[in-house]
């Protein structure tokens, strides 16, 4: 099944994503912020406990795995998306596998996503989600390879207003992001959770302003391990040494632990697609 969408590019929506991170926006979307869009608008009576739909939505629901996480995926930019334009989106599910985890047997789910202006193919998205049964056990925390020499860094503190705020703006309801006594006493976190989108619109925006505004053609990002808001993340960004226009990035907590890792390359995609609106 393929889920159609259509959505404009609202410059006052991305307006409000820029007062939170204290980015100003340009003619175009920065990198990743197309997430703003194409939100599922869920009636509350289709809420489950946790913030999540109950019905999985494009995803079929299994009651032996509800609790979802976003882990991971790609995107292949392939032109920049303009303010104000009109966008549709077609998604489908690609995959389904089960596994066996640190924490139990966790079901992955791998989404596909196609954006379109007009017939142009604007962006190609790979989603993966993680489902799993509810645990109190936690993913063991990573140690994040040490950054090489002139690795370009910054330093973020995501406070509980700006994970609020960010799940608003992505109508993004699990309670782990903003419901601190949910988050601790029910999911049994420390703290509450930095949404994983955020963590990647993070570090592509350092890459991007390390290197002056310099387009992003490919992204994959994956999350390790949870980032807790009140904590400095460490935002780190470095070029391979082997290949032009590769770049690694990770996040990282106070602790050392490695909580995203990305790798993008920069300047749109050299093969323009055909369209397949």
């Amino acid at each position: 099944m393929i889920l159609r969408q259509t959505d404009c590019a609202s410059a006052d929506v991305a307006a409000r994503l820029g007062a939170c991170l204290g980015v100003e926006p340009g003619p175009c979307l920065p990198a990743l912020w197309h997430w703003l869009f194409f939100l599922d608008a869920v009636p509350a009576d289709a809420v489950g406990a946790d913030g999540h739909r109950r019905d999985g939505g494009l995803v079929e629901h299994d009651p032996d795995f509800p609790a979802r996480m976003w882990a991971g995926g790609g995107v292949a930019f392939h032109r920049p998306i303009p303010l104000g334009a009109m966008l549709r989106r077609h998604s489908r599910v690609e995959d389904v596998r089960l596994r066996e985890g640190r924490s139990g047997k966790l079901r992955f789910v791998t989404l596909r996503h196609d954006i379109f202006a007009d017939d142009a193919l604007l962006i190609e998205e790979r989603q993966d989600l993680v489902y799993r049964a509810p645990t109190e056990a936690r993913p063991e925390a990573v140690p994040a390879p040490e950054a090489p020499a002139g690795a370009r860094l910054a330093t973020v503190t995501p406070d509980a207003v700006l994970l609020f705020r960010f799940s608003a703006l992505t109508f993004n309801a699990h309670r782990i992001h903003y419901d601190l006594p949910y988050a601790t006493g029910v999911e049994h976190y420390p703290g509450l959770v930095v949404q994983g989108p955020l963590q990647a619109i993070l570090l592509a925006g350092h890459l991007q302003a390390a290197l002056g505004g310099a387009a992003i053609g490919r992204f994959d990002y994956r999350g390790v391990s949870p980032a807790y808001a009140g904590q400095p993340l460490q935002l780190e960004a470095w070029p391979d040494a082997e290949r032009d226009r590769h770049w690694h990035l990770q996040t990282r907590a106070p602790s050392g632990a490695l909580c995203m890792r990305a790798d993008a390359i920069v300047g749109r995609a050299a093969d323009q697609p055909e369209s397949r609106a």
